[in-house]
């Protein structure tokens, strides 16, 4: 049964006043995708600090070197295979959402291979965003089909929890410290949680009208996630179900999106619905946000990740571009 949690919310109504206007402490450099209209969709860290990327509409995987500016791009074998959400391993593979053709894709960087995982319920036909765990586990959102998947490496077998709620549209996705893998899920107002033995999966009701697209933890497990409906950064406590709130400085139809968060505990998002977007980094100890104008526009930037140095890795869908967002120290 599913288990209810009870809700807390504040609202915190962040004046003009908290807003930095540093600009000049970031810089976001930008690089062109190698074959046009590849509707760059997720970035990601490889082992050696390079930005991966997707092109969805490419069907390929590329590779930036940030030191020379060089980009080599990786065809998939499975043609119109919609690669979207990729993640690093441990060995330095790179996985990644096949969304058209309903599979889980690995690629060695070095040979170039490419060993696919498909699944097997044809009605998770379009997996969206994978994470792993500590144990080498990827876990994966299953968006209109509305499952929550993970796949064994070892054996390749997949196994599927369906979301409690209907039309749910399991979004983004991160794990927690202890394991446990956390979703949003992006056609109602939840975030929901997934047991990694049972695969119960636990709801925690947000506001009325939100609607959670993308997330990420603090060091204490806190999940901060994009209200991408009512325009706000929000935080959810999971122990007991409390919701903070800041309106995003765009305003109510900023569309708040990619999130990540930095070591120094500062939460990076992108707000998609202004032009040009922008990049807003808050800081929670004072309640502080300061936002940057991409400057190709941006194109809508769908999700972000984080170096260890704390660059932040984007990638401009609209635009064909990818980049680096850098803060000066």
């Amino acid at each position: 049964m599913q288990k209810k949690i009870l809700l807390t919310i504040v609202l915190l109504i962040v004046s003009a006043s908290l807003m930095d206007a540093a600009a000049d402490r970031a810089s976001i450099r930008e690089w062109d995708v190698p074959t046009p209209k590849s509707f760059p969709h997720d970035p990601a860290v490889g082992l050696d600090g390079s930005l991966w990327y997707t092109g969805i509409l490419s069907n390929k995987l590329g590779r930036l070197d940030p030191q020379t500016g060089t980009i080599k791009e990786n065809p998939l074998r499975t043609p119109d295979s919609g690669p979207h959400g990729l993640t690093a391993d441990t060995e330095g593979n790179i996985w990644f959402i096949a969304n058209y053709k309903g599979y889980i894709g690995k690629l060695d960087p070095v040979t170039g291979q490419v060993s696919e995982y498909p699944i097997p319920d044809p009605v998770a036909r379009d997996p969206h965003s994978l994470v792993f765990d500590k144990k080498g586990i990827p876990w994966f959102t299953v968006q209109l089909g509305n499952f929550i998947g993970r796949l064994d490496p070892g054996n390749g077998i997949i196994t599927l929890a369906p979301s409690p709620t209907p039309n749910a549209k399991p979004y983004g996705i991160v794990v927690n410290s202890g394991g446990t893998p956390f979703f949003c899920e992006f056609g109602t107002n939840k975030i929901a949680g997934i047991d990694p033995r049972t695969m119960k999966i636990i709801e925690y009701l947000l506001p009325e009208g939100a609607r959670p697209r993308r997330l990420a933890l603090t060091q204490d497990d806190k999940i901060y996630y994009t209200d991408f409906n009512r325009g706000y950064l929000c935080k959810l406590d999971p122990k007991n179900g409390r919701v903070d709130e800041w309106a995003s400085p765009g305003g109510a139809n900023s569309r708040p999106y990619a999130i990540t968060i930095t070591a120094d505990g500062r939460v990076w998002y992108s707000e998609s619905g202004v032009s040009p977007n922008t990049i807003v980094r808050f800081d929670p100890s004072v309640k502080r946000f300061e936002k940057w104008g991409i400057p190709s526009g941006g194109g809508v930037v769908r999700n972000m990740a984080v170096t260890t140095r704390g660059d932040v890795y984007i990638a401009c869908s609209g635009v064909n571009k990818i980049g680096i967002v850098h803060v000066e120290q």
